[in-house]
């Protein structure tokens, strides 16, 4: 090949790449303007089942003083039934824990201790998320998507969005979207589909050193009613103790 072809090849070359650029760009841009649509939707068909059973496993990192990053693995089911309803119970290698609420009194168990506290706390499933993370001060990664309001509490801070593009979470097609705010990002892969349900979503805490993320993959979904009359009634198991709150 003599120089002057050399050149057209590579001018040609250079203009595809530009080309191909240009257009995932364009792409890119076309894909942030739904984010929040696609965000949307997802959130309005949660909040419209009135029953939702799940399992589901989740990763948690944490940073060690040596500044080595140490994952905790655990998995779980949950039951809800709206407007007052909820049990979930979540078993790893350092915590079997399980939660349920009537509507009225909310329990928790700690299994490996025998031991449970109970509370009193009228009302619906998002009073309770609320009460609970006014009362510990902190947030409960994953319990945002269940909010009838999760749209509004989801995008709360954010600012920026962006339509990343498709990808697979345990054999299922989901949009995969991103968005960032100033103390985290957050990015979740909806379903593609008439059922646009959450299938994973993960959470980076970038103010802590390391930036550690909190995983959350979900699956079994269902929204059919909750047939069990004792679903979400607490019964302590024997030889359980009740500790005080004070």
């Amino acid at each position: 090949m003599n120089v002057k072809n050399f050149r057209t090849v590579i001018g040609a070359l250079a203009t595809t790449g530009s080309v191909v650029v240009l257009a995932a760009a364009a792409c890119s841009d076309a894909r942030a303007d739904d984010s929040g649509a696609l965000l949307k939707a997802m959130a309005d068909y949660t909040a419209a089942q009135k029953s939702i059973t799940a399992s589901f496993d989740s990763d948690i990192e944490v940073l060690t003083p040596e500044l080595q990053k140490i994952q905790f693995t655990s998995s779980g089911q949950l039951k809800m039934t709206r407007p007052d309803k909820f049990r979930v119970r979540r078993t790893g290698g350092y915590a079997d824990v399980e939660l349920v609420f009537d509507g009225k009194t909310v329990s928790l168990y700690g299994n490996n201790a025998k031991a449970y506290v109970q509370a009193d706390i009228p009302g619906t499933v998002d009073h309770l998320i609320e009460a609970i993370q006014d009362k510990t001060g902190g947030a409960l990664p994953g319990m945002d998507l269940l909010l009838s309001n999760a749209f509004d509490e989801m995008t709360s801070g954010v600012e920026e969005s962006e339509h990343i593009g498709q990808g697979v979470v345990d054999g299922v097609e989901c949009e995969h979207l991103a968005f960032r705010g100033y103390d985290t990002d957050w990015q979740i892969w909806i379903q593609v589909g008439a059922q646009p349900i959450p299938r994973k979503y993960v959470i980076t805490s970038k103010t802590l050193a390391g930036a550690p993320q909190y995983t959350l993959r979900i699956k079994d979904w269902k929204t059919d009613p909750i047939a069990d009359a004792d679903a979400f009634t607490f019964n302590a198991p024997e030889g359980a103790t009740k500790v005080g709150l004070d």
